[in-house]
């Protein structure tokens, strides 16, 4: 049996048992998790330093090695994660139906873990403990392989973690650390093994897994978002939103990359956009239309499909609310997109018109979050339809089974009319 099998198995019968643990027990070993990430955290914080270093050799952008930088503030932001994480209910065993389908045959349907997760993500070394411990919270096994360039960090994070649920008591194996695309592509063929892959990234990743894998995948591709500022927009509020959708963290996949404006306003907001960017490193690459009244580069076709993850910002005018939602549903990705208007027919149109996992209105596409939005983090944002779709946190993760209570019914009574269904809903 080779070492990634090896793994997979041990996970699969892990995750059996780590589905059977009352909640107390699970509950009790997110608080050893987050007491051993602070523990840990010198050999956590040397380890990171080792990657940035071989990053900063490779000239990885700067945006990319502030998402691999690791260090104090981010510890905390985890650990607050955790916090958060464990105040929210039980996600398992939560009866999602009840009928009556005679006297005394009741039909329930609860929820249950996935099983064992395999899942590949980006160079986001806080990914590991958001990704580890909402597994963990909801019964999941989970095999984990970050981005390369996070290689140390994660090691370290991994036995942190393991250290920790160790000490509550949870089965051996139920976290897996995978380390190579050589792994990865193992993996893909465990099918007996893993109950679902998600692979975090590009398109054309995300594709491959699927090409190369019967395990079900649940697709995070690029983040190609929009704000789109209507005629009726109130300017200042569209600077505010457009200005942080685009800069307050621009290498993750819920930063904006297209900003649409209605030409009705273009001469009116775009210059107070430029000038609320003065102090913003964003090259701004426009159509003809914006460059005539600001100074941009002029946009390439293929800046409408980039996600860019960087400083720089694609903007096109259009001629009306259905143009901007044409142009979203054709070029974007499915993930998050916006819109600034006073009009609320308009916002419902946009809402209802935009085929993406988060439409927002009035407010900055960076709230497309799991933690913010009160899931307890994230596994990563599905811009697929099934089985999840959105931020996937703590529900996303779980499934349901039927459970029929009764008392020596058989079929053949009601195949011979003695009997009759009741299907009474209870709840």
């Amino acid at each position: 049996m080779g070492e990634i099998r090896k793994k997979g198995a041990q996970a699969k019968a892990a995750g059996l048992k780590l589905a059977a643990l009352d909640y107390e027990t699970r509950q009790n070993a997110l608080k050893e998790i987050k007491d051993a990430l602070i523990e840990d955290k010198n050999a956590i914080f040397a380890a990171n330093e080792e990657d940035l270093k071989r990053a900063e050799e490779e000239n990885l952008a700067s945006p990319l090695l502030k998402r691999l930088k690791f260090d104090e503030h981010k510890l905390k932001d985890v650990t607050d994660g955790i916090d958060s994480l464990i105040t929210l209910e039980n996600p398992i065993g939560k009866t999602t139906l009840e009928t009556e389908l005679d006297d005394g045959l009741i039909l329930t349907r609860k929820t249950v873990p996935l099983g064992n997760l395999g899942i590949i993500f980006e160079s986001r070394p806080d990914a590991f403990v958001q990704i580890s411990t909402l597994a963990l919270k909801s019964g999941n096994a989970v095999m984990l392989k970050g981005g390369r360039e996070a290689l140390s960090t994660n090691r370290a994070l991994f036995e942190a973690v393991r250290k920790g649920g160790a000490r509550a008591g949870l089965p051996d194996g139920w976290i897996q650390n995978l380390e190579s695309r050589e792994e990865v592509n193992e993996m893909l063929a465990l099918d007996d093994l893993i109950d679902l892959i998600i692979p975090r990234g590009s398109n054309a990743f995300v594709r491959y897994i699927m090409d190369h894998s019967i395990i079900p995948v649940m697709g995070h591709a690029d983040g190609i978002c929009h704000v789109y500022v209507d005629k009726d927009a109130d300017l200042d509020k569209a600077v505010r939103i457009a200005v942080d959708s685009k800069t307050q963290y621009p290498a993750v996949c819920n930063a904006a990359e297209t900003l649409l404006v209605h030409e009705d306003v273009k001469d009116a907001f775009l210059p107070k956009f430029k000038d609320a960017l003065r102090e913003k490193p964003v090259e701004l690459r426009g159509d003809a239309s914006v460059r005539e009244v600001i100074d941009a580069e002029e946009a390439s076709p293929e800046d409408w499909s980039t996600e860019y993850l960087d400083y720089i910002l694609s903007v096109k005018t259009v001629k009306d609310l259905q143009e901007a939602v044409d142009h979203i549903n054709h070029f974007g990705s499915h993930h998050t997109d916006s819109i600034v208007t006073e009009n609320r027919e308009t916002a419902d149109r946009f809402l209802t018109g935009v085929d993406s996992a988060c439409c927002f209105h009035n407010t900055s596409t960076r709230f497309s979050d799991g933690y913010r939005f009160g899931f307890g983090a994230e596994v990563g944002i599905s811009t697929s339809k099934l089985h999840a779709r959105g931020p996937v946190g703590l529900e996303g993760l779980t499934t349901y089974k039927y459970i029929l209570e009764g008392n020596g019914d058989i079929v053949a009574d009601y195949a011979d009319g003695k009997k009759h269904f009741t299907h009474k809903r209870i709840k």
